[in-house]
């Protein structure tokens, strides 16, 4: 099988890509390097990658249309995994055209792409943020969600119902994943855990907001890209979609998250223990955009592709912090 991977230098691409290639697919993977972290951990990754067989990389910006057009003509792939999106939830405010180019314009890309192309199965990233401030938990990907900012708004939920409409009227099989606080080796570094690491090792102080009073349903990469693997593989069927919009079309929603949301502080004091070191901490205020609590509902997901992520975070943690003593080993 041929395997389109967008963002396929980021955190989940990268994991995703070395996977697919060891379970003997190609893989096509595009990116347009961006410089919202450090390009140097993007092009580390991209490096591990173009030394295994069956990979190719193109530089691309999925907001360039003639381009992405191109592509599509020029290749056939058996399935489309749609990881590439501008992060970060303070960013959007900062730079909200960012997010309209790639989060917008990008997918919008995709979705033609694979409507010419007759893709077999578009599978697409969420994220837990859809849900917003809602208070219902466990989250269900039959609760109505509302994003209460740009970020979510167009890289999100925004998405989801992008993909909707196109799928109704033109009938190709599409899901969405709504992952929840992925987390380990080769991470992003604007996400908490690795700023907390990176704050330890060097000696600094870490900003605990909300003053600990917080949970997430932090969720290993191994675990995640279990999921993705496995909805891959899992094309679905005519259904009723989450939004309650009857109809036929080939369409799902799932969460990926560990299922057991842990407490800050305690998420800290695991950090700790597998360093050796207490942090200095900063007790903050909530950050505009941040949420209490996150906690993921993955009955769909175990009932269809039969999966449960499992990893601990104490095991999670172990694994990112022997990376990042590797990858950074001045500290």
């Amino acid at each position: 099988m041929k395997i389109l991977v967008t963002g396929v230098a980021g955190f989940v691409g990268y994991h995703l890509a070395r996977r697919l290639i060891g379970d003997g697919m190609q893989v096509y993977g595009i990116d347009n390097l961006n410089h919202y972290y450090d390009v140097g951990l993007k092009r580390a990754r991209l490096e591990q990658l173009q030394a295994l067989p069956n990979f190719t990389f193109q530089l691309l910006d999925l907001s360039d249309r003639t381009q992405m057009t191109a592509l599509f003509e020029t290749h056939s792939f058996d399935r489309v995994v749609h990881l590439a999106a501008q992060a970060g939830v303070r960013y959007s405010i900062e730079n909200p055209s960012a997010y309209i180019d790639s989060n917008l314009v990008g997918f919008t890309n995709i979705l033609e792409g694979c409507r010419h192309s007759k893709t077999p199965h578009l599978v697409f990233a969420s994220s837990s943020s859809v849900y917003g401030a809602n208070t219902k938990v466990p989250f269900s990907v039959t609760d109505n969600v509302g994003p209460s900012h740009l970020a979510l708004c167009s890289y999100e939920k925004a998405n989801e119902l992008m993909a909707h409409p196109i799928v109704i009227y033109i009938i190709y099989p599409t899901t969405g994943l709504r992952f929840f606080t992925v987390y380990g080796p080769w991470g992003r570094p604007d996400m908490a855990y690795f700023k907390f690491v990176k704050a330890i090792a060097e000696g600094g102080s870490i900003d605990v907001y909300n003053f600990g009073d917080m949970q997430r349903d932090f969720t290993y990469i191994d675990d995640v890209i279990e999921g993705v693997v496995r909805v891959m593989e899992h094309i679905p069927q005519s259904n009723n979609p989450p939004d309650g919009m009857a109809n036929k079309a080939p369409y799902k929603i799932y969460n990926i998250g560990n299922n057991t949301p842990v407490n800050l502080l305690k998420f800290i004091e695991v950090i700790e223990s597998e360093m050796g070191i207490s942090a200095k901490k900063n007790f903050l205020p909530l950050q505009p955009g941040d949420v209490l609590s996150t906690y993921a509902d993955i009955n769909e997901l175990m009932q269809d592709v039969g999966f449960k992520p499992s990893t601990s975070i104490e095991t999670g943690i172990k694994h990112f912090v022997q990376w990042y003593r590797t990858y950074y080993p001045a500290t």
